[in-house]
């Protein structure tokens, strides 16, 4: 068994109608990552200076020294830019979501208030402002549980969103195993909150997204000012506000950093969005635990019934075994290829068997060709058709055929087989009797080659429409 763990399917070409209240057509969230204080810094007992993030061009973390410049913007951040937000914010009664580091909230006290009264969501943004990335997992798992107990000792609460920003990739994996996050942001997957499984416990995702993120500000292909910001926040908002008047409503996620977006000229990018989408009906302005506490309400979990990727060999071969007519060698193989999220779709399934259908000799697709029988022949007079076969020709009207009707298939399935070799095949599912006898004639006039690879093609359509209904989908 090969398993790929990524998940590339999603919802696909239909998302979930998100019912946003009020029937908005967009849910627009504000968060704030207050990371100052935080940072890399060897006062904290790191092995270097920060370098990310900052107005330093080609800044390198500095080893075993303070990068006085780069402490100053990060306390511009506190002491000045986190005000003008604060102000921005607050004026408008506008409510916003903050990522916290736990030890940068710790020295921020005259913020945390500030947020608290503000009625601000305030979601861990981890322990300390550092990469995770060559963590291993026992000490990351520490440094989560360490961040929320400081977190709770410093705003009066535990946190209920949890966004570490600079993962590994164990760091959703031990979010969701904590248990107590109603919500974890560290993706960047979707437009929509979705649930995904660990260990099967479902944790529900409100992703993130760093396109509309003023971290650009700081990056070779960013913003150069604030109304290059301000025309990417709004082509953003302007096409999921006009895909959610079409009725697929969806989310557009800011994030902003005080020393960033706080600086004056970029800030004023960022209050002309604020004012323009302000003026917009049908926008719903939350907090991401709102927007949790919505999703978990309107869509609540409901685990599939089957996932194919997670199905033991004999239990796959049992559902999927007959899928391409008594040849359970093309289910077993499938099983042991890659699969993934992306073949627990009806779609991505039958994509995948037939893969192995066509990968498979000339000699073992005939066989598969030859294993089905007549149409309305002597299997079926005789009640021997596989459950699958005998429901297909009934739902075309092949088991009650005139005598006429039946002496004419007869003669035409025994001309087809002498010709080709193989019985006459065709998805019945998607024909009129009248078609199949028409299809019947017209195939009959092509050469070998030609009508192999249109009985092969019929036996790949056979197989989808027995998955779709295996999978209901």
């Amino acid at each position: 068994m090969m398993r790929y763990p990524r998940n590339l399917q999603g919802y696909g070409p239909n998302p979930p109608d998100a019912q946003w209240p009020g029937g908005a057509h967009i849910a627009v969230q504000f968060v704030l990552n207050y990371e100052e204080g935080g940072e890399n810094n060897i006062l904290h007992g790191d092995a270097a200076s920060e370098a990310f993030l900052v107005d330093v061009i080609g800044a390198v973390p500095w080893p075993g020294k303070r990068h006085w410049n780069v402490e100053s913007m990060y306390e511009y951040g506190a002491r000045a830019g986190f005000w003008r937000l604060h102000r921005l914010f607050t004026g408008l009664k506008l409510p916003v979501t903050v990522y916290g580091v736990a030890t940068a909230l710790q020295r921020s006290p005259e913020q945390v208030k500030a947020m608290l009264d503000a009625d601000w969501e305030i979601a861990s943004h981890g322990l300390k402002w550092i990469d995770y990335r060559d963590y291993d997992i026992e000490h990351e798992r520490e440094d989560l549980h360490a961040a929320i107990k400081l977190h709770a000792e410093v705003t009066g609460a535990r946190p209920t969103g949890w966004y570490c920003g600079r993962t590994s990739v164990n760091t959703v994996d031990l979010a969701s195993e904590e248990g107590g996050f109603t919500y974890v942001s560290d993706t960047y997957d979707d437009d929509l909150p979705y649930y995904r499984e660990h260990f099967g416990s479902p944790q529900l995702i409100i992703p993130y997204s760093l396109a509309t993120n003023d971290m650009r500000f700081t990056t070779a292909s960013g913003f150069a000012n604030g109304e290059e910001y301000f025309q990417l926040l709004k082509d953003t908002f302007d096409v999921l506000y006009a895909e959610g008047e079409a009725g697929a409503p969806k989310m557009m996620s800011l994030g902003l950093h005080c020393r960033l977006v706080g600086m004056p000229g970029r800030f004023a990018g960022l209050k002309r969005f604020v004012e323009y989408i302000m003026e917009k009906d049908k926008v719903w302005i939350a907090k991401r635990i709102d927007i949790a506490q919505h999703w978990l309400q309107a869509h609540p979990y409901v685990k599939p019934e089957i996932v194919p990727s997670e199905l033991a060999l004999d239990d796959f071969t049992q559902l999927f075994g007959n899928v391409f007519e008594h040849s359970e060698w093309v289910a077993e193989r499938a099983h042991k290829r890659e699969m993934g999220p992306a073949h627990d779709t009806a779609t991505g399934l039958h994509a995948l068997m037939s893969q192995v259908f066509r990968a498979a000799t000339s000699a073992e697709r005939l066989a598969v060709l030859i294993a089905h029988p007549d149409l309305a022949g002597k299997l079926a007079a005789a009640k021997r058709l596989t459950s699958e076969s005998e429901s297909e020709q009934a739902s075309a009207g092949l088991d009650a055929l005139t005598d006429a009707e039946r002496t004419s298939f007869g003669k035409m399935n025994a001309a087809y087989v002498e010709k080709f070799g193989f019985p006459f095949i065709i998805a019945v599912r998607d024909n009129t009797k009248a078609q199949i006898m028409a299809a019947f004639e017209k195939r009959l006039a092509n050469d070998r080659d030609t009508e192999f690879a249109t009985a092969c093609r019929q036996v790949e359509r056979i197989a989808e429409l027995r998955i779709r209904q295996i999978l209901g989908g």
